[in-house]
C-alpha cells in the first residue's frame, strides 16, 4: 500500500476525520480533515506483521522481558542519530503528551512557573494549566519566515519561580529545526536560571534535506543533570493510537524523581506498543522513514508553491515535520473571516493559531502527510476560497 492511496478513515473512531464537524463545522463527507497530527498512511509492513503474529497467537497478556524492546530503541536512536542511549535510562509512557505531564508532576511544585517559547504545540499548555503550575510565554521572533530566539528578552522575563523549560525540537507549529549554537544558547538559558530542561523531540525522524536535527544530549555534556529527553515511534510510523513514548533520563537524581511519580501512579505501557516500537525501529522501518521523507517533501512543495501564490498568505519555510504554518496576516482580514473561508468554503478543517500562544494569532496549521491528491485539492478549494484576492 502506496503513499498515494486513499484509505477511507471516516466511521473509523477517527479523531482527525469523524470529529472534524463536531469541532469545526466541516462536513465530514465534503471536508479534509488537515488538523490532528497523524498521517493518513499505513504503517510500514513489519508493524503490520508484528501485529498479525499477535493476532494469530490470540492470547493478549502482560509483556514480559522488554530487553529486545529497549535494545531497538537503542539502536535507532545511535544509527539514526548519532546517540549512545543507557538501557536503564529509558521509561515508557503513554505518549508524550503523558510524559509531559509526568515530568510537570515529577519536576515542579503547585504555583511554579513552565517556560514554553510560544508558539508551539497547545498540548503542552493544557498541562500545565490543568496540573496548577504557571505558564511563562517567551515568545518566538519571527524573523524573515524563520522562528529564533531572543534569550536577553527572556532574560528580563524571568523571575526564579520557573523551574522547568520546555522546548520542541524539531519545533511544533513553525517546523524549525534549532541549529546548534541555538540549541546551545537553550542549554546555557536553562543553565542560568537553573531549569530542568524537557527536550520533546517527537518529530525528529521527519527531517528534510537540508537541515540537520541534532538530539539535545549531543549538543553540551554538561546539561545532562538538568536534561530530560521525550521521544516516541509513534508520530514516526503513525501508530499513535498504540499511546506509546519514551522518556530518557541519564541524570540519576532526575531519573529518581520522574521513577517516583510514575511508580506512584502505578504506570505501565501495553504490550501492543511495544511490540509496535521493537518491530519499527527496524532496517525495514528506516527504510520506510526514507521512502516517508522523499514524499513529504513533494507534498510540501506543490502546497508552499500554491498557499504562496495567493496574495496576503505565507507559508513558512518547513524544516521538519509535516505541518505547515501559514501566515493569513497579509489579507487585513479579522481571523474570523479567514477562519470561515477555510472551513466554510474550502471546508477544510485545520488547528488554528491562536491555540499554540503568543504568536499565533495569525495563523493556521495544516497537516500535510495526507495522499498527494488530497493535498493538491486543498490547495485548489483555498486559491478559490480566497480568488477575490488574486
Amino acid at each position: 500500500m502506496g503513499f498515494d492511496d486513499i484509505i477511507e478513515r471516516r466511521n473509523t473512531h477517527c479523531a482527525k476525520w469523524d470529529m472534524m464537524e463536531q469541532i469545526y463545522g466541516v462536513p465530514r463527507d465534503e471536508g479534509i480533515a488537515m488538523w490532528v497530527a497523524d498521517m493518513d498512511f499505513r504503517p510500514p509492513s513489519c508493524i503490520q506483521d508484528a501485529l498479525q503474529k499477535m493476532l494469530e497467537h490470540g492470547v493478549y497478556g502482560y509483556f514480559g522481558n522488554d530487553s529486545a524492546y529497549k535494545s531497538s530503541i537503542q539502536w535507532w536512536m545511535k544509527n539514526r542519530h548519532g546517540w549512545d542511549v543507557d538501557v536503564d535510562a529509558i521509561f515508557t509512557t503513554h505518549g508524550l503528551v503523558n510524559g509531559t505531564a509526568l515530568c510537570v508532576e515529577a519536576f515542579t511544585d503547585a504555583g511554579d512557573g513552565v517556560v514554553l517559547f510560544t508558539p508551539v504545540y497547545h498540548a503542552f499548555a493544557k498541562v500545565i494549566n490543568a496540573a496548577g503550575r504557571k505558564v511563562v510565554e517567551c515568545p518566538l521572533v519571527n524573523n524573515g519566515g524563520r522562528y529564533e530566539m531572543d534569550f536577553a528578552a527572556y532574560d528580563a522575563q524571568m523571575t526564579g519561580t520557573e523551574k522547568m523549560l520546555l522546548l520542541c525540537s524539531p519545533h511544533n507549529p513553525g517546523g524549525c529545526v534549532w541549529t546548534m549554537d541555538e540549541l546551545q544558547g537553550v542549554a546555557d538559558f536553562a543553565q542560568r536560571h537553573d531549569l530542568v530542561l524537557v527536550s520533546d523531540e517527537i518529530h525528529h525522524d521527519l527531517v528534510f534535506d537540508g537541515a540537520k536535527h541534532t538530539v539535545m544530549p549531543l549538543v553540551d555534556p554538561s546539561i545532562s543533570n538538568r536534561l530530560v529527553m521525550m521521544t516516541a515511534v509513534t508520530k514516526t510510523f503513525n501508530i499513535a493510537g498504540a499511546h506509546t513514548g519514551n522518556v530518557i533520563i541519564h541524570d540519576e537524581t532526575l531519573r529518581a524523581k520522574f521513577g517516583a511519580v510514575m511508580a506512584a501512579l502505578g504506570l505501565s505501557p501495553n504490550s501492543f506498543g511495544l511490540f509496535m516500537t521493537t518491530a519499527a525501529y527496524s532496517a525495514e522501518g528506516a527504510a520506510w522513514v526514507d521512502e516517508l521523507n522523499v514524499y513529504l517533501t513533494e507534498n510540501r512543495r506543490i502546497f508552499d508553491e500554491g498557499i504562496n501564490a495567493i496574495p496576503g498568505l505565507k507559508s513558512m519555510p518547513l524544516e521538519a515535520t509535516y505541518l505547515a504554518w501559514v501566515d493569513f496576516s497579509g489579507t487585513g482580514m479579522p481571523q474570523s473571516e479567514y477562519a470561515a473561508r477555510v472551513e466554510k468554503i474550502a471546508k477544510i478543517a485545520v488547528n488554528h493559531g491562536e491555540t499554540f500562544g503568543t504568536g499565533g494569532e495569525d495563523f493556521m496549521r495544516f497537516n500535510l502527510a495526507t495522499p498527494r491528491a488530497l493535498v493538491q485539492e486543498a490547495v485548489e478549494r483555498l486559491q478559490s476560497a480566497f480568488k477575490d484576492l488574486q
